[in-house]
């Protein structure tokens, strides 16, 4: 059993965005992300602190608008246009989730599609079911990522994701089933569901339910990429439980360890290409 290590790939993915942005400053270009946050949760926190890390070390431009639950729909939206006007910022996010009372579609869909450095804005999403993605969703970009530097074959492979969410699921279904391979998208509600990830010989898992996929669940030889993550008393685990299914896989990630730390050097390498759009 092979373990996909993200950590590992993660720190060779900082490397090489040191270089990249090195390359747009001395071109006078430092790249800029821009994060609005409603309502956060410690989870949030946790998440923007490390995204805010990374663009430090990187000597990239970071700012962070923290407004509070009780804020109302319009001052968010004029601070998201206020970004957008701003030629130093080349990414911006709303850091998801937001409270119920707010539309987080409509909050995304303000921010102009080419500083949509999490892709999930209409017309992002769009070219990336047309297979022309300009910016892919970070979570599946690790997901691919992983996919890529293990050279795990795609082509004619049985996928089956469980999940179909905006963040994870559905950008990663979509992306997969574009390189030819054969997806089957399920959920936690999904009548039985044993017997559609036993066939599979790519298991991808965005549920956010702890373990909710046993080890029998899993066909031998498999690839698993587990790419939820929940708080289990006082432990952070996956969708997968990993020990039963590292038995029979012949490919699986740690949670955490696994896709989480390729989100955010993700989403950061798709704020350089924004950046670097400009130069070209």
């Amino acid at each position: 059993m092979i373990l996909l290590d993200g950590r590992k790939l993660a720190a060779e993915q900082r490397l090489s965005l040191e270089r990249e942005v090195g390359k747009l400053r001395r071109r006078g270009i430092t790249p800029g992300l821009a994060i609005v946050m409603v309502g956060a949760t410690p989870d949030s926190r946790v998440y923007v602190e490390k995204k805010r890390q990374l663009c430090h070390r990187l000597r990239m431009n970071f700012w962070l608008k923290d407004f509070p639950k009780g804020i109302g729909e319009p001052t968010v939206l004029r601070a998201i246009q206020v970004f957008n006007r701003d030629r130093k910022v080349h990414g911006i996010i709303v850091q998801l989730p937001v409270p119920k009372k707010f539309n987080a579609v409509k909050l995304i869909n303000a921010i102009t599609p080419l500083k949509d450095v999490d892709g999930l804005c209409a017309e992002n999403l769009g070219l990336l079911e047309l297979g022309q993605p300009r910016f892919i969703p970070a979570t599946a970009l690790g997901i691919w990522q992983l996919i890529e530097k293990y050279k795990i074959s795609l082509r004619g492979k049985d996928v089956t994701v469980v999940g179909f969410g905006k963040v994870a699921g559905m950008p990663i279904s979509i992306l997969l089933a574009n390189l030819k391979s054969t997806v089957t998208i399920v959920n936690e509600s999904t009548q039985n569901l044993k017997d559609k990830t036993l066939v599979a010989d790519i298991l991808i898992t965005a549920a956010g339910r702890p373990h909710l996929i046993k080890g029998h669940m899993v066909k031998r030889g498999a690839v698993v990429i587990d790419a939820g993550i929940s708080k289990l008393k006082e432990h952070w685990v996956g969708d997968v439980e990993f020990a039963g299914a590292a038995k029979r896989a012949s490919h699986i990630t740690p949670v955490p360890g696994g896709v989480g730390p390729l989100t955010v050097s993700a989403l950061i390498s798709n704020v350089v290409r924004a950046a670097g759009n400009l130069v070209r």
